[in-house]
Parts: C-alpha cells; structure tokens; sequence
C-alpha cells in the first residue's frame, strides 16, 4: 500500500491516511456564525469520502473578526451546541476533524460585522482601530477561549490561521506591520503576538489537545515575510510544543503569486511551495502539512517519500471531488478533476454553499 494510506498520528490524533483537508471557505453558515445543516452534511461528505483530516473553513473568535457573511463564528459558548452536532456527525461518519481559529483584521468586513476594522498599523484616511498592546492581550485570550470552546464541542484540535494577510499574518508581514514599538520591526518583535496567543491556547487546552498552525513560508509580495523569517517563527513554535504546521503563503492582495494560484496543467506546476517546504521540512522537527496546488497522486505520493513533508493538504480539489481520496485509494490514480480555473470563488454568495461550477 501507498505511504499516503498508513496510519500516522499529530500529537495523540491518529489518523488513517496523510491526506488533509485544507481550511477552505464554504459559505454555509448561519446567523452568527452558527453551523448549519448543509455544513454538517458537507463535512460529512469528506469524511465518507476518506479524507485523513478535515480542517473547518476559519470561524472568527471575536465579532470585529469576522472576514465575510456566511462565515462560521467559535466566539461565544452559545455556539458550542451546534459545533457538538458537526463533530459528532463527522466522527459516526470515520473522520477526524479540527477547527480553524482566525481573525481577519484589516480584512473584517464592515457590512457583516458593523464595527470598526483592527488594524496592526494605522492607516491615513482611514478610521479604523490600531491595535494597542492592551488588545493583544485581549486577542490572546478570545483565541484561547474559542480553542477551550472548539475543544468542548468535541473536535480534535484546532489551527491558529496565522496565513495570507489575515491579522496574525499581518503582524508578521512588514507589509501591513509599520509599527515602531515592541511589535514592529525585527521578525522577533513581529512574532510576540502569535506567541502570546499560542502561550494563551496551549494553557487553555493543556498539553494533550492538538495545536496546529496555518503559516506562510513567504509572502511572495515586496518587502514582505520572508521564508527566512519564517522558518524562525516555525521553530520558536516547534520548540514551545506546537503539534503541526501546515505551510502555504501569499497574501490575499497579490495579484498572481497568492494562495490560489490558478492554471495547475503539469505536474511541474504542483506543489507550488515544494522549495519552501524542503526548506522546512529538516528543520522544524515536528510535522509538515503542505498545501498549494497539488493535483496527481504520483506527486503526493513523491513529496512524501521524498521527505519534504509528512502530509498532503488539499482544498480546490476537494470542492469538485469530495470522494477523491477513495477514488485514489481504490486504484484510480487518475489526477484530481480540479482544473484549477478558481472559478468556485465566484460562487461564494450562493445559497447552496461554494461550489465547483465547471461541468465535467
């Protein structure tokens, strides 16, 4: 059997195969951010389709963080309910799955929050709320309350989204941060505030629950993180007991080298943070889930053997082939059906959901 079919584990999480479903944006929750009924019978989906791990699309840990309508909400405990349905639905159904935790900052949405933006830097002409150091504490604590309220819900950990230019990232991204204090300037100084939310999660949930991170290797925009930079934030989290990192990168701003990057036609245009990732990979100590662009099995399959990660993380493809890692375990080998045409952002409003509209 296939390398990606054996039994591995993150931290105490076993799982049945290195194939993870990335964090990717469904559209399908409720007032507030509640999970819906078409969410559960989506994730569901994934896990009957053999997905190793699924990892929610990011649900906001305070209302000012919320990116988009639609989005799944963890910052408040009149939530947990309705988490304890999607999770026990996935689990009765085989899988394993964690709860991304973000906050969008600059990305908020005005129109779906009505509050004022966070910003990590003050902008000219702008009225939105620079963050104070009295925030970061604030911040640390609504991140280490929405992983102890994800953890009573009964999911199997949870990501810090610390990627594409949400407020983490911003933090970390020259960028977006210009601040002249201790939060600003050298990467040790750009890091302190991921490293207080992760102290706050990790004393939340204890040492056991799982603690993941989303991370760019590199900004791939000018005078942004650098892959350098951050390898340094990989391995001061590492070294403080972090369970996995899951590399991608770019920013949501770019104009080609972003997160999602469209025309995916050879094998030599998968696994778009390969490099970065072998980079990596030696370094870190703990284990790499690589997302970007991967598409055929025979290059998971290589990424693996080859040491440059340990899990395959996928997004788009999963979106038109929720059953693509049965297919694949069953012997079909053929490349995911996923064009990469990133024609399912344009169906991010609709009211069934993101969805993969090319016919095929």
């Amino acid at each position: 059997m296939s390398i990606l079919f054996e039994q591995t584990a993150i931290g105490g999480l076993l799982l049945a195969n290195r194939f993870v479903r990335s964090a990717t944006y469904e559209g399908l929750a409720g007032e507030n951010g509640t999970p819906t009924s078409g969410l559960i019978e989506k994730l569901v989906g994934l896990a009957e389709g053999g997905v190793g791990l699924i990892i929610t699309s990011h649900a906001y840990v305070r209302p000012e963080g919320q990116a988009g309508l639609h989005q799944l909400g963890i910052y408040k405990d009149e939530l947990i309910p309705g988490f304890r349905e999607v999770t026990g639905a996935v689990h009765r159904s085989g899988g394993k799955i964690v709860l991304q935790i973000s906050h969008a900052g600059i990305f908020s949405t005005h129109r779906a929050t009505g509050r004022t933006p966070f910003v990590v830097s003050r902008m000219p002409g702008k009225d939105f709320h620079e963050i104070t150091g009295e925030d970061i504490g604030a911040l640390a604590g609504a991140f280490a309350a929405a992983a102890m309220r994800a953890k009573a819900a009964g999911f199997d950990g949870v990501q810090i989204h610390a990627a594409h230019g949400y407020l983490i990232s911003q933090f970390l991204s020259p960028v977006f941060n210009q601040r002249v204090d201790v939060f600003g300037g050298t990467i040790e100084n750009r890091t302190q505030p991921l490293l207080q939310i992760y102290k706050a999660i990790r004393k939340a949930v204890g040492d056991a629950f799982p603690v993941l991170i989303k991370l760019n290797c590199n900004d791939f925009a000018d005078g942004g993180l650098t892959t350098a930079e951050s390898l340094l934030v990989a391995r001061r989290l590492a070294g403080m007991g972090l369970d996995a990192i899951e590399l991608s990168g770019g920013l949501l701003t770019n104009s080609t080298l972003t997160p999602s990057r469209a025309k995916i036609r050879r094998e030599e245009d998968e696994a778009y943070f390969r490099e970065e990732a072998h980079d990596f990979k030696d370094k870190i100590g703990i284990p790499l889930i690589l997302v970007g662009g991967i598409r055929s099995f025979s290059v998971a399959e290589s990424l693996i053997e080859e040491g440059i990660a340990d899990y395959i993380s996928l997004s788009r493809p999963l979106i038109k082939e929720p059953g693509l890692i049965n297919r694949w375990k069953s012997g079909n080998r053929e490349k995911a059906k996923c064009i990469s045409c990133n024609n399912c952002f344009r169906t991010m409003n609709s009211p069934h959901g993101v969805y993969c509209d090319i016919k095929s």
